[in-house]
């Protein structure tokens, strides 16, 4: 009988992708409720709502960076961790993951220092006005404490996927957010600690989530174990991972920048409603893109582990198929997202003042999400290939390139400022994904083709 691992090599790319994506895409879709659930309950409390919403959409940066530096590490770790299972190679892939542990502890330590030490002057910068610092305070220093928890929830339930075990990780994350879905109403309304309280209620959860996850990979299930022999540091594993990692982690890092960029220039030309409705936009965009990393990740582990193995024709399929996926998608939620803006912006806040602001915003915000899909399934497949150049390239193309500059240049020359601001996001992903998809054609056919002729001459 095949092992789950075998299975990546022998099974119907379609099948395995349905297979490894769904959960994938529903721990993502789970996921986002950690906070989306939080900002809806927060949205809503009676009289403060609209203040406190604001206040933690500035959290979100912090977030977004703490988020990020997980994805340095298991976005590099378990792609490498899956080509070594392709080529046999057990004790290296074992290395990997217990160094990528290693390192997730060490970074988790040093943030938490950072983020309990600095919060308010953070916060400030990042857009919080004085009106809702108290709020982003309240949320991020409690947030900032469980820090260690989320690092190794993201960082390490990656490796559980990297293995086949799909419905594993989905359940690492249902686990967590079913909990917090329960605990937010408890300690926000029943306790009364409002903002404190969704984030008292997310630490716990996340806390749960990372035993199950550290318990799984150390039990009799998993084919991959972890071996505390091999936690200490060592270049040769730990660095190429991080390198294979960096674009991940520059996507996520730069998320928070453009935050802030976004935060800054809104609260300048539109005041704390503007800052609101880049709150709710960018909850908006996570549904969008979280399905779409949620596909990207179910067929991580098939591409590497048959480009590992040798196997360019699995490649290319298992590829066109994610393609077709995920440009479907981006088109159907692009399409609701631009018809009836007011579904979403009702899930965070009815105040007819916000609803009237933010939806041309989002017509806006949203136009381009339609061809997103190129970008996410060309982008994440260069980091299954191992390609971390060309991954890191397009990552640092369109947030630091592109989108952080037109935030700044459209305003100076429109007219509507806070429109120009929103502008700026359809503006950059349209050169982006064209140039994507150029650089992609041409990089994915050289290395399969390398692929071919290297089976060749080994005469496979």
């Amino acid at each position: 009988m095949l092992s789950q691992t075998q299975r990546l090599g022998t099974e119907s790319p379609g099948k395995l992708l349905f297979k490894l994506s769904l959960p994938a895409i529903a721990a993502q879709i789970v996921n986002l409720a950690y906070n989306l659930v939080d900002r809806m309950y927060i949205g809503n409390i009676p009289g403060t709502g609209q203040a406190a919403l604001t206040g933690m959409g500035v959290c979100l940066p912090l977030i977004m960076l703490i988020t990020a530096f997980s994805n340095l590490v298991s976005m590099g770790g378990a792609p490498r961790a899956s080509i070594f299972l392709g080529k046999g190679d057990q004790q290296n892939a074992r290395h990997t993951m217990a160094n990528c542990l290693t390192m997730l502890l060490i970074i988790s330590a040093v943030l938490t220092t950072v983020f309990l030490l600095f919060a308010r002057p953070l916060l400030l910068l990042f857009g919080a006005s004085e009106n809702t610092i108290e709020y982003a305070v309240d949320y991020m220093s409690i947030y900032a404490a469980g820090t260690v928890f989320v690092q190794l929830t993201l960082g390490m339930n990656a490796f559980i996927t990297a293995q086949g075990f799909a419905r594993t990780g989905m359940l690492t994350v249902i686990i967590g957010a079913a909990l917090n879905i329960a605990l937010d109403p408890l300690f926000i309304f029943v306790f009364d600690f409002g903002v404190k309280g969704a984030a008292i209620a997310t630490v716990i959860s996340q806390a749960v989530s990372a035993a199950w996850v550290l318990m799984f990979l150390s039990g009799k299930k998993a084919t991959l174990k972890l071996c505390p022999s091999l936690m200490r540091l060592k270049a040769s594993i730990i660095l190429p991972c991080l390198a294979l990692g960096l674009s991940p982690f520059i996507m996520g890092a730069t998320e928070s920048v453009l935050n802030v960029c976004f935060n800054t220039s809104l609260l300048k030309y539109g005041g704390d409603i503007a800052v609101c409705t880049m709150t709710v936009l960018s909850s908006v965009m996570q549904l969008a893109m979280l399905p779409l990393h949620g596909l990207t990740q179910g067929s991580q582990p098939i591409i590497s582990f048959n480009y590992g193995a040798g196997d360019s024709g699995r490649c290319k399929r298992t590829f066109r198929l994610l393609l077709i996926c995920c440009v479907t998608y981006s088109a159907v939620f692009g399409i609701t997202a631009i018809c009836v803006p007011e579904m979403f912006i009702k899930l965070f806040n009815s105040d007819p003042d916000l609803i009237a602001f933010a939806v041309p915003a989002m017509r806006i915000y949203m136009a381009a999400c339609a061809i997103f899909g190129m970008q996410i399934a060309c982008q994440q497949t260069f980091i299954a290939l191992g390609n971390a150049k060309s991954s890191l390239f397009l990552a640092l193309l369109r947030k630091v390139f592109l989108l952080i500059p037109l935030i700044y240049i459209l305003p100076a020359l429109l007219e509507n400022k806070t429109n120009a601001v929103f502008l700026a996001e359809p503006t950059a992903d349209i050169i982006a994904v064209t140039t994507t998809v150029i650089l992609f054609s041409v990089q994915f056919s050289k290395a399969m083709k390398e692929l071919d002729k290297k089976n060749t001459i080994q005469g496979v």
